[in-house]
């Protein structure tokens, strides 16, 4: 391309292995790009103890997140910009313009949005109800040590990996969830560490004090040494030209046609390590050819 109007051939937003695998395909066809990413590189990756899904024999997030930041920043093509996040996307008939944080503007003929989703905290389902403002941390977070209990909010596929990454007895978990994550539960059911409790409704007070009330009506206290997260996730957006669904997720196929969406931002359905890569490589690979069909 190298269009004096543009800064750029391709802008990415989003650093994971959606916005990595974009710009390592648009290297691989000769696209300049720059990611744009308001953290580290692969940021949730180092967030996983262990992987059993992944291309490349890597078995844990730390390892893969390192081998893929290792070779974005050996892509010559690629400029990242790290500590900088896109505050405002708006999209043209001719071009893509991101406002950054600082202030700068920055233009291209496309962009990949790979912004990906951020972890839900007890004020954003309706099943619980938390003091204004309780944040408690995600389950990755824990410690597995000898004797503990651990209360679990959720039942969403963390619990299956945080338990292959800690294959040792010793520890507890009373995982609460609703009806709606019951078919989430499938993997941990038989493992004799976990409890499951389902609930219709959690009552939670400042100090993690919990109170369950089970599909019955019954209510019960649930006793526990910490209370961690696995509630699943919500889409994290720019402001700006990107069309919702209802759900907060941003479709593909509803985006303005140099818009194009890559990664978890997609669907809930489809949150895997290995879909987000293939989605960001077809990302890159539309913008390449959508002027040159």
């Amino acid at each position: 391309m190298g269009d004096t109007l543009y800064d750029t051939d391709l802008l990415v937003i989003g650093g994971g292995p959606a916005g990595c695998a974009a710009v390592r395909m648009a290297a691989g066809v000769g696209m300049r790009s720059v990611l744009v990413e308001p953290d580290r590189l692969c940021r949730n990756l180092y967030r996983i103890p262990a992987l059993n899904n992944v291309l490349g024999g890597h078995t844990s997030g730390p390892a893969l997140a390192d081998a893929v930041a290792a070779e974005i920043r050996g892509t010559e093509l690629c400029r990242v910009e790290l500590g900088r996040y896109v505050s405002e996307l708006r999209a043209y008939e001719d071009r893509v313009t991101v406002t950054l944080d600082s202030g700068a503007r920055l233009t291209a003929p496309y962009a990949v949005v790979a912004t990906g989703v951020r972890p839900l905290q007890p004020c954003d389902v309706d099943w619980i109800t938390a003091p204004d403002g309780l944040t408690l941390p995600p389950l990755w977070q824990a410690e597995a040590a000898e004797g503990r209990t651990l209360l679990v909010l959720g039942g969403d596929r963390p619990v299956g990996t945080f338990l292959r990454a800690h294959p040792g007895p010793g520890f507890r978990l009373l995982v609460a969830y609703p009806a709606a994550d019951a078919y989430k539960t499938e993997e941990i059911r038989e493992d004799p560490r976990v409890t499951l409790v389902p609930v219709e409704h959690l009552t939670l007070a400042d100090d993690g004090a919990a109170e369950a009330t089970g599909p019955d009506g019954v209510r019960h206290r649930l006793a526990a040494d910490a209370v961690y997260l696995s509630l699943g996730s919500a889409p994290a957006a720019p402001a700006g030209d990107l069309v919702r669904g209802a759900d907060g997720y941003c479709a593909p196929a509803d985006q303005h046609p140099r818009v194009l969406v890559a990664g978890d931002l997609r669907s809930a359905r489809y949150q895997r390590i290995m879909t987000a890569l293939g989605s960001g490589s077809e990302a890159a690979l539309h913008a390449y050819y959508a002027d040159r069909l």
